[in-house]
């Protein structure tokens, strides 16, 4: 049975962050909040979380499409090619937000990615899912958390999330009602922007 644990926003209590990051040290899977859907995630380095996500997916782990969430562009080159100051310009203007970037990945991703030719980076503007990944001291491997009820596609009440996954991971954050437009996103892998999804974030704002 999954930790559920109320989180605010606003000024997130450092003692239940670090409560959330050691379980994600050891392994376990979180769902939490950020700017648009709420989101299942793990550490990046541990593989067989990272496993048990792909499984829920029902992808394979090699071919999945998982965002980095990450606490602020500074480790961007840990996972990303070096980008052109026209990039790095773009991305300092859009983050934190509700974005998806997809970007050259780099040779020093961790091994179950190495195949990958590009990464989808997201920099959420809110301070639970930022302060996350800042404490665990590397990525969050995130994707995003379906309804199957066809009309709302994003569950947005934690309560309800809970009910539905609290056998499937390890801790819950309530960080209040989440949004049901999923992050904007877009291919920055060759240098320009390109949109694959229009999502919460607008497009022209950041170009």
């Amino acid at each position: 049975m999954a930790v559920f644990i109320k989180i605010y926003e606003e000024n997130p209590n450092k003692k239940e962050i670090q409560k959330v990051v050691e379980i994600l040290k050891n392994g376990g899977l979180v769902i939490y909040p950020t700017d648009t859907v709420y989101g299942l995630g793990c550490d990046i380095t541990n593989v067989k979380a990272l496993e048990r996500i792909a499984q829920i997916k029902g992808v394979k782990l090699e071919k999945a499409n998982f965002s980095f969430v990450c606490a602020d562009l500074s480790n961007l080159s840990d996972y990303v090619k070096q980008i052109d100051t026209s990039v790095f310009k773009i991305l300092k203007k859009a983050l934190p937000g509700p974005y998806t970037f997809i970007l050259p990945g780099s040779t020093n991703l961790p091994k179950m990615f190495k195949k990958k030719k590009t990464v989808g980076i997201r920099i959420p503007a809110n301070n639970i899912a930022r302060m996350l990944a800042e404490r665990l001291g590397n990525p969050i491997v995130s994707t995003s958390i379906y309804d199957e009820d066809e009309l709302i596609e994003y569950t947005t009440d934690p309560e309800l999330i809970f009910e539905k996954w609290q056998n499937r991971v390890e801790v819950i954050i309530d960080g209040g009602y989440g949004d049901n437009v999923a992050s904007t996103v877009i291919d920055i892998s060759q240098g320009f922007p390109v949109l694959v999804r229009q999502g919460k974030g607008s497009f022209e704002e950041i170009l």
